[in-house]
């Protein structure tokens, strides 16, 4: 967001987080396979900043655990996003560093999926097309700055 810009949304309804999860002995042990499941992928992306607030999209619902689908043994994700107004002009970019996360964090073998919760965005179809697009998101991250922006939405927030 370019200082002196206008916030969409300037005063978002702010969210709990969720506590850490425990992990079990099973877990921690590399020799017993643990398929990944629901709360692994939410752990992921959970913390990715908001662009327009120094808020992360779990802190904004734009995230949830029940949205996140994952089918390990048919290396498939899916994960809804809610934007948090419904004309909200960063909803591709928020999907885009959603799906950024997941590429560089899970196994090549899984199929991603990140579109947003139906009915909750005005130009809900063109997003989601944009984001089911191979070539458009890797046209994206060639593009140096939407990659720096993208980036920023992935680093650790300093407190």
């Amino acid at each position: 967001m370019s200082a002196g810009s206008r916030l969409e949304n300037a005063n978002p309804v702010i969210f709990q987080r969720s506590g850490e999860r425990l992990l079990t002995a099973s877990e921690e042990d590399e020799d017993i396979h643990d398929p990944i499941d629901d709360r692994e992928i939410f752990d992921l992306i959970r913390s990715i900043n908001d662009p327009e607030h120094p808020l992360s999209l779990e802190e904004l619902n734009v995230v949830e655990q029940v949205r996140v689908k994952i089918l390990d043994e048919e290396n498939s994700v899916s994960v809804e996003f809610t934007p948090t107004i419904p004309h909200c002009s960063m909803a591709t970019l928020i999907g885009l560093s959603i799906k950024v996360k997941l590429l560089r964090s899970l196994p090549d073998r899984f199929k991603i999926d990140v579109h947003i919760t139906p009915g909750t965005h005005a130009s809900e179809e063109a997003v989601n097309k944009q984001l089911a697009d191979k070539e458009r998101v890797a046209a994206a991250l060639e593009n140096s700055s939407l990659l720096e922006v993208v980036n920023q939405c992935l680093s650790a927030r300093t407190v």
